[in-house]
């Protein structure tokens, strides 16, 4: 049973956390400051995010944290953001943020924006402070999924979903491409010789506001004013952000790893190492996802 308790100590090391101003992502922040290290919120909403900082170091006294503004869902914050973060040793990137559209948007880059927001943005965060990341021992890239990978499917002919828009389908193609992008770049570390751990975590069913465009029905069991129905299937905050710090910190964990709550279903527990749906593992898809990613995002890897 992996607990929080078993986070090890973190003074001197640096983590970047995206949305880690509310949700999985606040308590994976939480905890890394609680152990030591420096953390950075990486948030759309710099207000936002400044409150939770001050959360932190209320709850931490003490603690180092400090607010980065980045949309993932806009190259051009993305490319600030990094431009900014390049200045900081990082041992932990920790692509967190993520989101569900129920209605077609498209950013301003024209990209459908919870492909961009869940999948382009943390991709292209990654290539752009990978030589920062590289420089770094015992350095890890954490990409957090989701057990809706198994029902997503990658259509390389429609990616903007410009021929019809589904909030499910296109999310769970967007979760499906976070664990494909991590084992193809966890192929492309080793092959480099690289030291850095790319490693993907799932939170399970955990009590959020992530679903604020979902159904009012299934809104209103995620937001958990039904927990003596949905206990059963759900877990709290800090029970979803074990997977992500396990993945983050355990000495045992091996790049091209998933961890998250175990079983069938996968919906609540402890994490351990699981597995992911067939179709992630598929290495032709991973690699034209890549050079496709490549192409939108106008970023490479220096891997």
């Amino acid at each position: 049973m992996w607990t929080a308790e078993q986070v090890p100590d973190l003074h001197g090391r640096t983590a970047v956390v995206t949305g880690a101003n509310s949700g999985i992502g606040y308590q994976t922040a939480l905890a890394l400051a609680d152990h030591g290290a420096t953390v950075v919120l990486a948030c759309r909403n710099p207000a936002k995010a400044a409150d939770a900082a001050d959360r932190i170091r209320a709850a931490v006294p003490g603690a180092d944290v400090a607010v980065e503004e980045v949309d993932l869902a806009s190259l051009a914050s993305v490319r600030r953001a990094a431009d900014r973060l390049r200045d900081r040793r990082i041992d932990l990137l920790i692509n967190n943020a993520g989101g569900f559209r129920a209605n077609h948007v498209v950013t301003e880059d024209g990209f459908e924006s919870t492909f961009a927001g869940n999948h382009l943005g943390p991709f292209a965060l990654t290539g752009l402070l990978a030589d920062r990341l590289l420089e770094t021992p015992g350095s890890r890239i954490v990409t957090v999924s989701s057990i809706g990978h198994r029902r997503g499917v990658i259509d390389f002919d429609d990616l903007q979903a410009t021929r019809g828009y589904r909030g499910g389908p296109a999310y769970f193609q967007s979760k499906l491409a976070n664990l494909m992008f991590t084992y193809e770049l966890q192929r492309r570390l080793s092959a480099a010789g690289a030291k850095t751990l790319a490693v993907a975590a799932h939170p399970g069913n955990a009590y959020t506001n992530f679903g604020r465009d979902l159904n009012p029905i299934a809104r209103f069991a995620t937001e958990g004013h039904v927990k003596f129905l949905t206990w059963w299937l759900m877990q709290s905050q800090e029970m979803g952000a074990l997977g992500t710090l396990r993945a983050a910190v355990d000495s045992g964990v091996r790049g091209g790893e998933y961890y998250g709550p175990p079983g069938r279903a996968q919906f609540r527990g402890y994490p351990e190492r699981v597995e992911s749906s067939e179709r992630s593992h598929d290495v032709a898809a991973q690699q034209r996802l890549w050079r496709e990613s490549e192409r939108l995002s106008g970023v490479t890897y220096p891997v």
